[in-house]
């Protein structure tokens, strides 16, 4: 091994950055070129075609077969146009990747010749094998029917020689098995929700998106030093690693110009995202070093998560054209920054309106504030729920540490607009309003738009910040679907969202109220009843955990604790009753997850295990030999008093690596006990339980041990690239 690091740091010498031309200096001249966007169904397509597909995007209308032959034709016709010999639903089980299985357009003919097809039957439903997609109990393993269907919101798009149809994915009896599906089912209700609550104030809003705006964050690692860290390559992380004297604590990392190397990969995957249609925006560097953040313009959210997924994809590939490895764990390295996915999200309607923007009139904030108020309620009302759709087992190493928002949900507005709403609580009374308290509450909030342009700053300390026209849901790690946490916020929200507009028409008709002083009452009562979440300090220091634990809030840090809050009377609500699973969907999507988290502990307590055992010991027992015949030397050419003066020290060495090495051999056996009696357990749920409290607590345990004895064994015998290294050399 030693030797492998050795071989790798002269592969290194060889590396120069790839450049790659573009198809045109303007990227309007290529982007979307490998999508079968509206532009191009219009050419390929008939006019019916085009309109029932247009029709089916923008109001979610059914499309019939006979009009899916006529689209099938059109998309395959372009895409055979562009290369493509194949075809593939492309769909996103719970695995935390993309799938697909691709066939070609091949079929035989009636003269028994192959001819190229491509039907409305195959377009709109296909049958993949689904046996060893995780269920979590839905469908047993030797049942293997399961059904992907065509996503029409999300265009169709070519990879290389096949063409890919973004697709939901199902088990036989019909339940969701995958992260699309639920998506769409809470985008869907958070559109009727916030269209009712809309025409309180506009009657010309039919329609409400969703939108979304990820920040991808990553590391590059050179392919070479990545091959030789057999912790990166099974776990995506490194298990043992002592800090690089030198890594973030200059900060000089951060929008630093862009290494050579990193810059002409970033090129080549923006590129390649643009023909895909995906509008890469913005790139720099981020805190740690080697680590980089990209991020899009706004997209609708079942469209932007499909270009999150999509691109992550890409950037794996593209980074092997350039000897790279990205990394999207949420904490690659110990004790520097880890890499989240800020999820920037807001409301649009179909007549232009941001919902979380202030406008120009009264009656426009009062609607800003509506929707504002009950995002903040939602947030309260759904803090476990928040929590449990983005802890899992590689986001626990982030929360919390010092570049990441903690456990502890908190929603930050900025002091200004928090002084607006605590206003608001002053001045609206428990009766009628009078004429002039109207009026002074409308003259108040007229002035919305001008408070958050001056006063509004960004808190990144923040899990849940409004940042003027949005908020940004930084806790999402790197690694993660936005889905999920896309799917419990938008539910949650569109829960909110009725429960408000029964409240108002309830005041309307009990009390005869107008409608805006009906608006006026719920809101006050929400912000009164959500008040604790609202946190406008540094979300990382101590004193704020001993704050939120006063206020009541929640701080769970265990994963397998986390999960069991979809389980809650509460997560009921929004997720069952409010349509966005069955109860069987739920509890198997929860099953997976505690399955997930088990094997991937499992996973990195066997990889420890063999790395320290078989690599790190050995290394060190080796240099400690080494040190004893050195001080054998020494006894025989010194006196006794001359040894001891000259040989103490190296003695003291000798006892300090044998310590270490005696601890860390007696932890990796009872790790692998506590492994054996966990795996026994059947039930994944305190199987889960049992590797969170027995066996995962040994991973740090054996990392310390392992990581002093990277600080005395000799650089040239240590078998791996240390974070120097790594975190310094592209």
């Amino acid at each position: 091994m030693a030797q492998f690091r050795t071989l790798a740091f002269q592969e290194l010498l060889k590396r120069k950055p790839r450049k790659v031309i573009p198809p045109s200096n303007e990227i309007s001249d290529y982007y979307g070129t490998n999508v079968f966007d509206l532009k191009k169904m219009e050419r390929y397509l008939s006019r019916e075609a085009y309109k029932s597909v247009k029709q089916a995007i923008v109001e979610g209308t059914h499309i019939e077969r006979k009009m899916a032959d006529h689209v099938a034709a059109g998309m395959k016709e372009w895409a055979v146009d562009n290369g493509a010999t194949h075809y593939t639903h492309w769909f996103h089980p719970l695995t935390d990747a993309t799938a697909e299985k691709h066939d070609g357009f091949i079929e035989f003919g009636d003269s028994l010749g192959l001819v190229e097809n491509f039907s409305g039957e195959l377009l709109v439903q296909q049958e993949p094998d689904a046996s060893s997609f995780p269920s979590g109990g839905i469908r047993n393993t030797f049942e293997a029917r399961g059904y992907t269907a065509w996503d029409v919101s999300s265009p169709a798009f070519l990879v290389g020689t096949t063409l890919c149809v973004p697709t939901v994915f199902v088990s036989y009896t019909g339940e969701a098995i995958d992260y699309k599906a639920p998506l769409l089912r809470a985008l869907f209700e958070l559109d009727k929700a916030a269209v009712e609550v809309c025409h309180y104030f506009d009657k010309n809003i039919t329609k409400v998106y969703a939108t979304l705006g990820w920040e991808q964050e990553y590391f590059l690692v050179d392919e070479a030093l990545f091959n030789a860290r057999p912790d990166l390559i099974l776990t995506g992380r490194t298990l043992v690693g002592h800090q690089s004297p030198k890594d973030q604590q200059l900060e000089d990392h951060y929008f630093s110009s862009i290494p050579e190397r990193a810059m002409a990969f970033m090129e080549d995957f923006e590129m390649e995202a643009y023909k895909l249609g995906i509008p890469v925006k913005t790139r720099h560097n981020e805190v740690a070093p080697n680590q980089f953040e990209c991020a899009p313009i706004f997209e609708e959210a079942n469209l932007a998560n499909d270009h999150n997924q999509l691109i992550m994809d890409l950037m794996k590939r593209i980074a092997r054209r350039h000897n790279f490895r990205v990394l999207f764990h949420e904490k690659p390295f110990g004790g520097i920054n880890g890499s989240g996915k800020h999820n920037n999200w807001s409301l649009s309607t179909n007549t232009g309106i941001n919902l979380l923007s202030p406008g120009k009139n009264p009656k426009r904030n009062l609607q800003f504030l509506t929707f504002l108020v009950n995002v903040v309620k939602t947030v309260y009302d759904n803090q476990d729920l928040l929590r449990a759709s983005i802890l899992n087992a590689g986001n626990s190493h982030r929360l919390g540490a010092n570049e990441a928002p903690p456990a502890i949900i908190s929603v930050f507005l900025g002091s200004t607009l928090s002084r607006v709403l605590d206003e608001i609580v002053q001045k609206v009374p428990d009766k009628k309003m009078t004429p002039e308290e109207k009026t002074e509450l409308k003259l108040g909030i007229g002035k919305i738009p001008e408070i958050i342009l001056d006063n509004t700053d960004r808190n990144r300390t923040s899990p849940f910040a409004f940042t003027g026209n949005k908020f940004e849901f930084r806790a999402v790690g790197s690694a993660a679907n936005c889905a999920g946490p896309m799917t419990i916020l938008n539910a949650a929200l569109a829960y909110q969202l009725k429960e408000f507009k029964k409240e108002v028409d309830k005041l309307v008709e009990k009390k005869s109220m107008k409608s805006d002083e009906a608006i006026f009452q719920v809101l006050t009562k929400y912000i009164v009843a959500s008040e604790k979440i609202r946190f406008e300090g540094d979300n990382y220091c101590d004193a704020w955990k001993k704050e939120a634990e006063k206020r009541g809030l929640t701080n769970v840090t265990s994963v397998p604790e986390s999960l069991m809050n979809y389980f809650t009377p509460q997560a009921k609500k929004v997720l069952i009753k409010n349509g966005i699973f069955k109860e069987r969907e739920l509890k198997g999507r929860v099953e997976v997850e505690f399955e997930k988290f088990t094997k991937k502990v499992q996973i990195e307590a066997r990889v420890l295990g063999d790395l320290v055992i078989n690599h790190i010991v050995p290394t060190a027992v080796q240099y400690q030999n080494r040190l004893i015949e050195n001080v054998r030397g020494l006894k025989e050419i010194f006196s006794e008093k001359e040894f001891l003066e000259q040989a103490g020290e190296r003695m003291e060495l000798i006892k300090e690596i044998s310590g270490h090495i005696t601890f860390i051999k007696s932890k990796v056996n009872e790790m692998i006990e506590a492994r054996k009696v966990a795996n026994k357990i059947e039930n994944e749920k305190e199987k889960a339980f049992a590797y969170d409290r027995t066996v995962r607590p040994f991973l740090d345990q054996i990392r310390y041990h392992v990581d002093k004895l990277e600080m005395v064994v000799d650089d040239e015998m240590w078998v791996l690239p240390k974070y120097r290294e790594l975190l310094f050399t592209i």
